[in-house]
């Protein structure tokens, strides 16, 4: 069932654009912090968890903007506003003891579908899942790096696609900084739209994110 949920997940991620890994966290990591909101408020292991993190990163912290549950995050918020007082009461910074819940839910799901993709290969579903990921974008850098971290068997299609497509983005950044000289606007001009662009794609590639 897992295999079958994750099959499911990663085909639909890999029909978007941007990296499928990075749309797959994304969306689950909204997902995490909604049923956390509802349902771990109450749960005192969860709670002390949390506190002794000091609450999400401040990345994952912003997030929380965009929930409408107010007094689940209040409540959160409350216990680690306490720890600082306390500790600012000592004239001392205060010091968390945990992770941010989500940086480690992200690393977990991140290790579930490196594994599976690679694990896919030769599988009864191996030539669908190669399909539909040569067909996206495939991986950003940050989460192709951590592929051949987690498996030291990585499918050579899987490496020959990466290999290609982050040569060809070199490829058309070098052409798009060529072109970007003093007197060469007829040139660039030419670019297409993507092209002319490939400065963002090249950042998205390079940073990921969630």
């Amino acid at each position: 069932m897992d295999k079958h949920i994750n099959f499911i997940e990663l085909e639909k991620a890999c029909a978007k654009s941007g990296c499928p890994l990075c749309t797959i966290i994304s969306e689950r990591a909204e997902r995490y912090i909604d049923g956390m909101l509802f349902e771990h408020v109450s749960d005192r292991v969860f709670r002390k968890e949390f506190r002794e993190a000091g609450g999400f990163c401040s990345a994952h912290s912003q997030k929380l903007d965009s929930f409408r549950d107010g007094l689940a995050v209040a409540i959160l918020s409350r216990d680690i506003l306490e720890d600082r007082i306390a500790a600012f009461g000592k004239r001392r910074a205060w010091k968390p003891k945990g992770r941010c819940p989500v940086c480690v839910e992200r690393e977990r799901i991140e290790k579930e579908y490196l594994t599976f993709l690679v694990q896919a290969d030769g599988g009864e579903n191996g030539k669908a899942v190669q399909q539909f990921f040569t067909a996206s974008e495939g991986f950003c850098a940050p989460h192709y790096a951590k592929l051949l971290e987690v498996s030291k068997s990585v499918p050579r299609w899987l490496t020959s696609f990466h290999e290609t497509k982050f040569e060809e983005l070199l490829r058309r950044t070098s052409r798009f900084i060529e072109l970007s000289a003093y007197g060469r606007g007829a040139e660039f001009a030419r670019l297409s739209e993507k092209d002319k662009l490939v400065w963002k794609e090249l950042a998205r590639n390079l940073r990921g994110g969630d």
